[in-house]
């Protein structure tokens, strides 16, 4: 019920029109035809297409079209059924009878939810009467459109109930109950409506947009059916977020783009802007606030990118508050300056502090592997060299340690990952590729010697994925790094966005050639560089902290399509250095799990929020709805207070500074210094960090 209760990305060149007009089915059907012949030409695991794939293409088509199950009945899927198992013929011959039986039967149906919410709007929700929305109902289709009806009327009066609840969960007993809810529900009913109806009214707003969207979806379908990061991307997808990315300097630094429930989430970061700064926001982050200096919060929780960036064209004032919602479902306000992103030489586009205690330990944040794009051939502009250059200006303070944190850092470029580690040790082997042929390559090392030889830690968690594993799994397996934190996200495939051809070749240049549809195919796995993977489990850290994505988060393994990797022999040259006394280290972290209130408040929530992941009938009583609210309060992904900012920052064993490079700078610029300084108070109260700095203090 995510549409009521609440990407890799690339830039490609210029449409070009094809001379010979389809319409949008002829388009899919041809389209899908090629995607198999590309996934069977390049995919580094290709599946047979048969009637287990067409199952699983069938599955996955539903769920694109009608995730919450609320357009299609019992009736519909049984027609459709019929087709259940033979979609593999039929993209095998190019044929289209599925898609013109499915597309006359969406139109049907989406029109006739968008009379039905009309309807039902029409009237006042009775918050006073005892009803409720069983978990058969949520997970279901309707046996027929009355048992449909009275589906979405449950849907939306229960969206309606939860944010009333929400409100008087915690009012003052002065409140009026019911004449507060009486002003406010036709308010919120209106909200739930335009909430529902609007990919509604994205479809009907011209003819050919609902074939179009049924063609995408199916194509889309069979490309995850090769494994989760394989993708059929349509022109005008990736036309909207060119429009977005990288073409409006001025702003905050970050693109926006939608999550499955058309809600604004961010896309990505500019590196050396004020988003990318400030260190915490990342890739995936919900946005729900926006705050102007001098001005009232702007919820913004249910709109899409477009309102969210006229929000920001529409606003002249250089400083903003953002309220974001973290996958792990705490929330962060975040103070941003408008600036031109200045991508010269002298930019600091990593951020990094000095942790002052026992000893001075060196932090710093790399929240996305970016890529050096003006001057591939040396990386002078890429992370790897920039960290780098961080590193030498924390070490003219005279570190001890150094931490890296790539929480939450869904990765990039693996080119940099393979630089960054080699930071940290010398030339040698950093990792292993096999392709679709099994030909092993090794990642190496090409610079000899290291720019820091003292204690490191690596800080992770649950959507730290990709190249911040490659980092992660190397410096783990030459023991060069103690890895903390949770789980990683478990992705060692790599991937490669191709034009919609079956003639080009990867060893020529017509890979790039244009085209009006692409994909996106897995053409590598990724191995260790003793043979293992990260593929599906993920690296696990040397020393285990407790924490809430553990219990909420969707990692590698749980994606049906996810690939199975074999692991490979070790590479023969990779030599570790002498092993790290992880067990003196986990048993100190088991100490300070023991002792530390914050660490007993994440077990806390964790153990919450395990223990209602089971689904269960929902009353849509507003008495019932408040107890509920009050009973979950900690586990509220709607409280705007951040998780981290209830952690007492008095126990944290260091002080932060900045270097003095960065001290100068700060001084020159008040609106920085603001931010900087914020940042500095949430890491004081990061019980991940006073952790990891305690850890460094017994490592030599």
């Amino acid at each position: 019920m995510r549409l009521f209760l609440s990407f890799f990305l690339v830039c490609f060149g210029i449409y070009t029109v094809s001379a010979q007009v389809q319409t949008p089915l002829q388009k899919a059907v041809n389209d899908a035809y090629i995607v198999t012949r590309m996934a069977e030409k390049f995919h580094v695991q290709p599946k047979p297409l048969d009637d287990a794939f067409s199952a699983s293409m069938f599955a996955l088509l539903l769920q694109k079209l009608d995730d919450e199950k609320i357009y299609f009945t019992q009736q519909d899927i049984a027609a459709l059924s019929k087709y259940q198992f033979q979609l593999d013929d039929l993209v095998k011959a190019k044929q289209a009878s599925f898609l013109q039986l499915l597309t006359s039967l969406y139109k049907q149906r989406i029109q006739q939810v968008d009379t039905m919410v009309d309807n039902i709007c029409k009237q006042p929700f009775n918050v006073n009467l005892k009803e409720q929305l069983t978990v058969v109902e949520d997970t279901t289709y309707a046996s027929n459109t009355a048992a449909q009806r009275l589906k979405i009327y449950k849907l939306m009066k229960l969206a309606v109930v939860q944010n009333i609840a929400s409100y008087l969960a915690n009012a003052k007993p002065t409140l009026n109950q019911k004449k507060f809810t009486d002003s406010i529900e036709p308010i919120l009913r209106h909200k739930v409506q335009t909430a529902v109806k609007r990919p509604i009214n994205k479809l009907l707003l011209h003819p050919n947009d609902i074939d179009i969207e049924i063609g995408n979806s199916y194509c889309e379908a069979i490309a995850e059916c090769y494994d989760p990061h394989s993708a059929y991307f349509s022109l005008d997808a990736k036309a909207d977020f060119e429009s977005e990315l990288g073409k409006k300097p001025s702003r905050f630094g970050f693109a926006l783009n939608e999550d499955e429930d058309g809600k604004a989430i961010i896309a990505d970061l500019a590196p050396g802007s004020s988003a990318y700064k400030s260190g915490q926001l990342n890739k995936g982050d919900k946005i729900t606030g926006v705050q102007w200096e001098g001005q009232e919060k702007v919820d913004v929780s249910d709109k899409d990118a477009a309102f969210v960036n006229d929000l920001f064209d529409n606003h002249s004032q250089d400083n903003m508050t953002l309220t974001v919602k973290k996958a792990d479902g705490s929330t962060r306000q975040v103070t941003l300056q408008r600036q031109v992103i200045d991508n010269g030489e002298e930019d600091d586009k990593v951020k990094s502090f000095i942790l002052k205690g026992e000893k001075s330990i060196g932090y710093i944040s790399l929240p996305a592997f970016y890529e050096d794009w003006e001057y591939q051939t040396n990386g002078v502009k890429g992370c790897a060299n920039d960290v780098a250059k961080e590193i030498l200006k924390l070490k003219k303070e005279n570190i001890q340690g150094l931490i890296i944190d790539v929480r939450y850092n869904g990765g990039g470029s693996l080119q940099e990952a393979v630089d960054l580690a080699g930071i940290f040790i010398d030339a040698g082997p950093v990792g292993q590729m096999k392709d679709k042929a099994g030909k092993i390559y090794t990642l190496k090392d090409m610079n000899r010697g290291t720019i820091f030889d003292g204690p490191l830690a690596i800080m992770v968690n649950g959507y730290s994925a990709s190249a911040s594993e490659m980092l992660a799994g190397t410096l783990q397996d030459y023991n060069r790094a103690v890895i903390v934190g949770a789980p990683t996200f478990g992705k060692a495939t790599a991937q490669a966005v191709l034009p919609m051809d079956t003639t080009i070749n990867l060893e020529e240049s017509n890979r790039n050639k244009r085209a009006d549809s692409y994909i996106k195919l897995t053409m590598n796995r990724l191995y260790r560089v003793n043979g293992t993977t990260a593929q599906a489990t993920g690296v696990i850290p040397d020393v285990l902290l407790p924490d809430v994505l553990s219990a909420r988060a969707k990692r590698e393994a749980d994606e049906k399509q996810a690939l199975i990797v074999q692991p490979i022999d070790a590479n023969k040259y990779y030599k570790p250095n002498a092993p790290l006394n992880i067990a003196a280290l986990k048993a100190a972290a088991a100490t300070e799990v023991a002792n530390s209130k914050a660490f007993a408040d994440i077990i806390s929530r964790r153990q919450k929020i395990e223990a209602n992941k089971q689904p269960k009938d929902q009353s849509l009583l507003l008495a019932d709805a408040i107890q509920q609210r009050k009973n979950n309060a900690n586990l509220d992904d709607d409280d705007e207070e951040d998780e981290m900012s209830k952690k007492d920052s008095t126990k944290a064993p260091f002080t932060i500074v900045n270097h003095s490079f960065e001290t100068k700078r700060l001084d020159a610029d008040s609106n920085q210094k603001t931010m900087n300084d914020g940042w500095k108070d949430y890491l004081l109260a990061d019980p991940y960090l006073q952790t990891t700095y305690k850890l460094l203090l017994l490592m030599k």
